[in-house]
């Protein structure tokens, strides 16, 4: 079934409105080694980023 004009507008509003966007940049390599990790894990890289500032959080 194809992404539908709809659909991508549907999405487009729902990221405006309910989620923030962070950058980061990492040294060269760093991408693919966090990556990795989240894949083990079986999450995604976003996730895996998520989790990680949230615990460091908990932990201070």
């Amino acid at each position: 079934m194809a992404y539908t004009e709809a659909q991508k507008k549907a999405s487009m509003k729902y990221m405006a409105e309910k989620t923030d966007d962070i950058r980061l940049r990492v040294k060269a390599g760093l991408k693919e080694k966090y990556r990795a990790e989240a894949e083990k894990r079986g999450i995604s890289m976003t996730q895996f980023i998520v989790n990680c500032v949230e615990k460091e959080i908990k932990n201070s």
